[in-house]
């Protein structure tokens, strides 16, 4: 262990060291992007016509800079942007050169910005380049929000949502977009007189982003490190009044449960959410008796690893400022995951009683995070308390030092505590630092984690570091870290801890240690069909406690962006693994422990997406252990824009083992029609047809927003087995009413 720290902190030393600090300090490069925004005593009506006396006195933020498929040359439509504010709002008009029909591809809300025409405002009230908001328009004035932060591995989940108004209109070479948003919808100080801010242009006929600012090619047109300044009067924005949202619900529902034997069973439910503003830049969320029946169902893979595959959380509660919580670790190792609460591993459903979250800025470099849940007993399983503690403190121009402490609580009895002491409670913190130059071309970070669980004082602790560039055509990451055995993550989950022995038909915990690195090159050729052309080789290993290799996967891809908005790649994954407890992926007799080499090669191609009809291919063909695996997917998709779209998605995937250890047919097909009737009323059909999980699904939404974030949700249900065919396991039909009030 005392070598493994040796190595972590040289590796974090080495990062350092071997950083070039050229960057351009930001404070430079904000001086060339500046906004002053004066306010108005017009009032102002958000209609799409720009007849207000200040849209013709304001400043005109113009000049966009290319950002993709390539930053050399100018936008073929260039945008302009005016701004102002009274004491309630903050007013923006944008001017969108464009013609032609414009590419929408759905009229409901959150839908982003990838393949629409539209446009995109990005807010850093702190100016810290760490954090900030997201609101995006199409030309069809269908709404998208976000929060924002510099973790360079999450983009935009569209979960946040805030009351903000807009409105468009085309006039032919141009389209106009009047935004309002109210000030007590974001948090902000309002002593701090700069704040960031940039505008994105989506031109999806052109297949071309720009950006108000020069966004490198290698960075996202929103990224946080590269905004200009949104600069207020002496006196700083103004201070609005408090803001306390209630948002009620009423459900009822009709269930019938033919797996466990159950009638059709009626009931009803209520409860309430609430957001209440402690002051501009900090807030406290509420929820008593929360209810998720509206939340789209999990979209399902074909699993042909060793390992359980954690989906992602799709509950907007858990979402809204989640980067507080859950951006410890790396993806296969978090200590915080949020559907741990309120959901067993199963994705069955656990009641959660009440919950509160304090999240937002103590001060303009000081973050905090507290969350508290209540779950409710059922059936077997008891009731339980979560809670949840971070601090993020801003240092230097771009980095952070975060902590955190999480605990499980489980309200056992004495006599179940005795019989399973691990599972009283769970409880870990740590600490992370996280060091980026200005310019957010150099990366690096530590963690240092600690577990803590009844009767367990050892190898109980996940220590990691790694640092990372990236520049316009280089760029490389390595990262190295280690996992003891009885690090245990109640509220979180270590994707390769728990081993599975198909035999014994028992799962061991082991502890290991991981490494990842990867390098790229990335070419941007000005001429011919090709946008982005990119090189990529990286290997993700896993070691046994003794350093013996457990499994080392070493990929090599090319992958192709076109300037037609299509993509294609090949990649070639080596995999060598030292296999310590048989696995079985068939009903035969299980693949016996022992080491394994293999090669699969995998090709992908997805069409250009603007279009009407839309195809995405993928073929997987190689050794599997001692096998053979061949592996096909595909998926179709059509539209009549923008209210209707079919789309089609199936795999299919071919295991062939010698004897004794069989074959298997794993086939997974999901198809889903969405039809946007207008920007109020949507209703869209899923089905997935698993037979790994020997299921199918069928799911059946329909959405009213009657008002502004004021919904009503109608929701059928229905689960059969795919073996046997076509038997029922359980149905629902339920209805879900809330109500945005604003107090």
């Amino acid at each position: 262990m005392i070598k493994m720290r040796l190595t972590l902190i040289a590796v974090f030393v080495l990062g350092l060291f071997i950083h070039n600090a050229t960057g351009q300090e930001f404070s430079d490069f904000q001086k060339n992007f500046q906004y002053g925004i004066q306010p108005t005593t017009n009032k102002i009506k958000i209609d799409g016509v720009l007849s207000e006396s200040v849209w013709t006195t304001s400043q005109v933020a113009k000049d966009f800079k290319k950002k993709y498929p390539n930053d050399i040359g100018d936008p073929k439509r260039q945008t302009e942007v005016r701004i102002t504010f009274d004491n309630e709002n903050l007013y923006f008009a944008f001017k969108v050169y464009d013609s032609g029909t414009a590419i929408i591809k759905g009229l409901k809300r959150d839908i982003g910005h990838d393949g629409n025409d539209g446009i995109g405002i990005i807010l850093d009230p702190q100016n810290r380049k760490t954090n900030g908001f997201y609101f995006v328009v199409n030309a069809l004035n269908v709404q998208s929000d976000d929060q924002l932060s510099n973790s360079f591995e999450d983009g935009p989940s569209w979960s946040w949502d805030s009351k903000w108004f807009s409105a468009t209109k085309d006039y032919g070479s141009f389209w106009v977009a009047e935004i309002m948003i109210p000030l007590k919808s974001i948090r902000y100080d309002p002593k701090q007189v700069n704040w960031g801010i940039n505008f994105v242009r989506i031109d999806a006929k052109n297949n071309e982003y720009s950006a108000w600012t020069k966004v490198p090619p290698n960075f996202r047109s929103y990224d946080l490190g590269y905004m200009g300044l949104l600069n207020w009067p002496e006196n700083g924005a103004p201070v609005t009044s408090k803001n306390i949202i209630f948002l009620p619900y009423i459900t009822g529902n009709s269930t019938e449960d033919k797996q466990n034997g159950k009638n059709i069973n009626t009931n009803a439910n209520a409860g309430f959410d609430a957001k209440v503003a402690i002051n501009a830049s900090l807030n406290l969320d509420l929820t008593v008796n929360p209810d998720f029946s509206q939340v789209e169902v999990d979209q399902q893979v074909t699993n042909l690893t060793r390992f359980n595959i954690f989906l992602p959380e799709r509950r907007n509660f858990f979402l809204e400022n989640s980067d507080l919580f859950s951006n410890f670790g790396i993806p296969p190792i978090r200590p915080f995951y949020s559907r741990s609460i309120g959901l067993d591993r199963n994705g069955n459903k656990i009641p959660i009683l009440f919950g509160a979250r304090l999240s937002g800025n103590v001060n303009p470099t000081t973050r905090i995070g507290l969350m508290n849940m209540q779950t409710g007993k059922q059936g077997d399983y008891s009731p339980e308390n979560f809670s949840a503690f971070t601090l993020q403190k801003s240092i230097l121009k771009r980095s952070n030092i975060k902590t955190y402490f999480l605990n499980r609580e489980n309200f056992i009895s004495e006599e179940e505590a005795k019989k399973n002491p691990l599972d009283r409670y769970g409880r870990n913190a740590g600490v992370t630092l996280e060091y980026s130059n200005t310019s957010g071309t150099f990366s690096a970070w530590a963690d240092y984690h600690q577990a803590f669980k009844p009767t367990i004082t050892s190898q109980d602790k996940y220590v990691q570091a790694g640092f990372m560039s990236d520049k316009p055509n280089w760029s490389f990451i390595t990262l190295v870290g280690n996992v003891g055995k009885n690090y245990y993550t109640d509220m979180g989950f270590v994707q390769m801890i728990e081993n599975y022995d198909a035999e014994r038909d028992t799962t061991i915990r082991l502890g290991f240690g991981n490494t990842f690195n990867q390098i790229s090159y990335k070419m941007y050729p000005t001429k011919g069909s090709i946008g982005k052309l990119q090189f990529s080789i990286e290997d993700f290993a896993t070691f046994h406690t003794d350093n013996s290799l457990n499994q080392s996967d070493a990929k090599f891809s090319i992958q192709t962006d076109f300037k037609n908005a299509s993509f294609f790649s090949v990649s070639l994954t080596n995999t060598s693994l030292n296999l310590l407890y048989p696995i079985s992926f068939t009903d035969a007799s299980p693949l016996p422990k022992g080491h394994y080499s293999f090669n699969q090669f995998e090709m992908t191609y997805t069409s250009d997406m603007r279009k009407l009809f839309g195809m995405f291919g993928m073929l997987t063909v190689g050794q599997f252990y001692n096998g053979n695996v061949t592996g096909g997917s595909i998926g179709l998709s059509w539209r009549s824009q923008p209210h209707f779209k079919v789309s089609l998605r199936a795999e299919v995937n071919k295991i062939e083992l010698p004897r004794p250890y069989g074959s298997n047919n794993l086939i997974l097909i999901s198809p889903k029609v969405e039809w946007n009737f207008s920007t109020q009323l949507f209703w869209t059909t899923f089905m997935q047809y698993n037979t790994q999980q020997n299921n199918f699904n069928i799911n059946s939404r329909l959405q009213y927003r009657f008002k502004p974030m004021s919904d009503f949700f109608l929701v059928y249900t229905d689960n059969y087995f795919t073996d046997p065919i076509l038997k029922n396991k359980n149905r629902a039909l339920i209805f879900k009413f809330s109500y945005w009030f604003n107090l």
